[in-house]
């Protein structure tokens, strides 16, 4: 931002408090509630009380040509459709505090350090005040909203109920501060113009009431044309709360000012739209996420239409989802696209499904939904060709094994979104995420836990493979469907390797594990294969040949399990795996990587496994 675009000088804090109190200061929408405790608020009034600086407030002029939903600041009652001159983006907590103990003339509702909601009013101990050696937080008091104070026991030993209770102890209301003509003259009154009491309101005067009434605060003031992007930066920087502020909010505040609610359509017409079973995958997606992918739409369609009017191809506006784009999104653009990106994410949810894709347990990338369903909403109709659903999936498998999604992400979507739809629609050009994607066989060899994209998308192939239960000989996808239960377990159990001296490295890598549910993990044990697949046969009450035929499904060679053949049975496994990833990857993997027994050895290798 230009120097231009702020101003800094120092205002009364009467007249800024007098603009709270008649709307022309107001909050934006996306600003949180009012949260100080007392003691905060009593610290605030000794500070200004002693003329010590309270920081500095942070104003936004209004407008211009972003405009937000606004609301008063608490306890403030402006004129209904009160236009606010400017809008508190730093000091919300301090100017409402400040309002409410000293102008609103109404008790206090706030909250005590346990975050237990009290109200009541601020008083200052005028002996106290001006004590020059007494402490000036514990000279003001926070009193009941009945401004009785009990004990224990709800006996009464402080009533306040009254302005000459008030003279007798010499307790002044700080809700007085700026008005205190009248309380004075009670005061004078109450003492019959006592000459010390007229001493010792001048003293309280000069060294409590005169502070306030002479007390400046710094104002920076943002003028009218700092963007939206400034003001979401701003206010993150600057807020005292360390609230971070997100573009779904500020996005929100921007679309409240033309009456519409962002976030109740995100929730009743976006996020209800898959709220089916069967829309299970999208169940983690974001209000980010869906801008993100609306983005997408309508940063592409500006780059079209500016293509289509003959600029030039350098200066053509970028594709993209970053925050900034986020935050230029025009209500005209989010209610255009909106409803096409819902389609798409349904899309998306139905692809995964065909990917042996169903829970987002097992989803590779969160993130890569968000170009996948943006693809989908703009291709529409051409990507229901068995073509066009091949290359999507090449793209995707390519995205998870090449383990391309992780990090930052979004100079990637901003690619994908045009290379993968020109790709579907017919061109030659395979998008850069294919191209870039490369899987090393000796990865198979370091995936332990499902944190890794590639070892959720080895769990899908499995499905994809037609993997069945053990046991049961149920489809491992309706086994999961019905029963939360199944869970990836190990086949040469952990307790069976680390007595034959194999080590973690080996035992604990995808290539030794399979989806099987509890009960057949339990029949399984830690005992050795041979054993075990005895017990399941008896167990499943089939044949050993069935058996063996539910383990072929896993990829898996129960002859070599019979044997208890760990080795033999690590190689074939892993060069299966390999070819189950080249086949969606769509290329040829070689594997020269150093056989099973020449992996790296370390025995405190992650697993997250659930073994009996």
């Amino acid at each position: 931002m230009a120097d231009e675009a702020f101003s800094i000088d120092k205002r009364p804090l009467r007249d800024l408090l007098r603009q709270v109190e008649d709307g022309r200061a107001q909050l934006p929408e996306f600003q949180r509630g009012w949260v100080w405790p007392h003691p905060n608020i009593t610290s605030l009034l000794a500070s200004i009380s002693l003329s010590y600086p309270v920081g500095t407030v942070m104003l936004l002029q209004a407008g211009g040509d972003v405009r937000f939903k606004c609301r008063p600041i608490e306890g403030a009652t402006p004129p209904d459709r009160t236009e606010p001159d400017t809008l508190v983006l730093d000091g919300q907590q301090r100017l409402t505090s400040l309002y409410q103990s000293l102008k609103l003339g109404e008790p206090v509702v706030t909250q005590d350090l346990r975050k237990h909601r009290v109200s009541g009013w601020f008083y200052v101990d005028m002996l106290a005040a001006v004590d020059e050696t007494a402490d000036r937080e514990e000279a003001i008091r926070f009193l009941p909203a009945d401004r009785v104070v009990r004990n224990f026991r709800s006996e009464v030993v402080e009533d306040y109920t009254t302005p000459e209770r008030e003279y007798a102890a010499h307790l002044f209301p700080l809700s007085s501060v700026f008005d205190y003509d009248d309380w004075e003259t009670g005061f004078e009154d109450y003492w019959e113009d006592d000459r010390s009491k007229r001493k010792l309101w001048k003293a309280f005067y000069s060294a409590f009431v005169k502070p306030f009434d002479r007390y400046h605060v710094p104002v920076i003031e943002l003028g009218k044309a700092t963007p939206r992007q400034a003001v979401c930066q701003v206010f993150e920087k600057v807020n005292t709360g360390g609230v971070t502020l997100t573009v779904f909010e500020l996005l929100t505040a921007t679309f409240a000012a033309d009456e519409f609610d962002l976030r109740r359509h995100w929730e009743e017409q976006c996020k209800a739209a898959w709220n089916a079973p069967g829309y299970r995958i999208l169940k983690d997606v974001s209000n980010t996420d869906f801008l993100q992918a609306v983005t997408l739409l309508a940063t592409a369609e500006r780059r079209n239409a500016a293509a289509a009017r003959g600029e030039d191809a350098e200066r053509l506006p970028r594709i993209g989802c970053k925050r900034k784009d986020m935050l230029a999104l025009s209500l005209d653009e989010y209610r255009r696209f909106a409803p096409a990106v819902v389609t798409g994410f349904k899309a998306a949810a139905k692809f995964l499904h065909q990917q042996y894709l169903f829970d987002t347990k097992f989803l590779p990338y969160g993130t890569q939904l968000i170009p996948l369903a943006a693809v989908f909403a703009l291709v529409g109709v051409d990507a229901q060709s068995a073509g066009a659903q091949q290359k999507i999936a090449r793209w995707y498998w390519r995205g998870v094994f090449g383990e391309l999604y992780g990090g930052s992400t979004e100079t990637r979507f901003s690619q994908d979104l045009p290379d993968v739809t020109e790709w579907v629609r017919g061109s030659a050009t395979e998008p850069r995420t294919v191209t870039a994607a490369q899987f090393a066989p000796a990865r198979l060899l370091t995936l332990r836990t499902r944190n890794s994209a590639a070892y959720k998308g080895i769990y899908a192939l499995l499905l994809k493979a037609g993997a069945v239960d053990w046991r049961t000989g149920e489809k491992a996808e309706v086994t999961g469907y019905f029963d939360e239960s199944i869970d990836i377990h190990h086949i040469f159990p952990k307790a069976w390797c680390l007595n034959a001296g194999y080590a973690p490295a080996m035992f604990n890598s995808i290539v030794n594990k399979t989806p099987l549910t509890a009960r057949t993990n339990r029949v399984i044990g830690g005992a050795a294969p041979s054993e075990y697949l005895v017990r399941l046969a008896k167990s499943a009450e089939t044949g050993a040949d069935v058996v063996a035929e539910h383990i072929r499904s896993h990829l898996g060679d129960p002859e070599l399990m019979e044997a208890d053949d760990f080795d033999g049975f690590f190689a074939g496994r892993k060069a299966a795996l390999l070819g189950r990833i080249s086949a969606e990857m769509g290329k040829v993997i070689v594997d020269d990587a150093p056989g099973a027994s020449e992996a790296p050895i370390s025995l405190d290798e992650a697993d997250d496994t659930d073994d009996l």
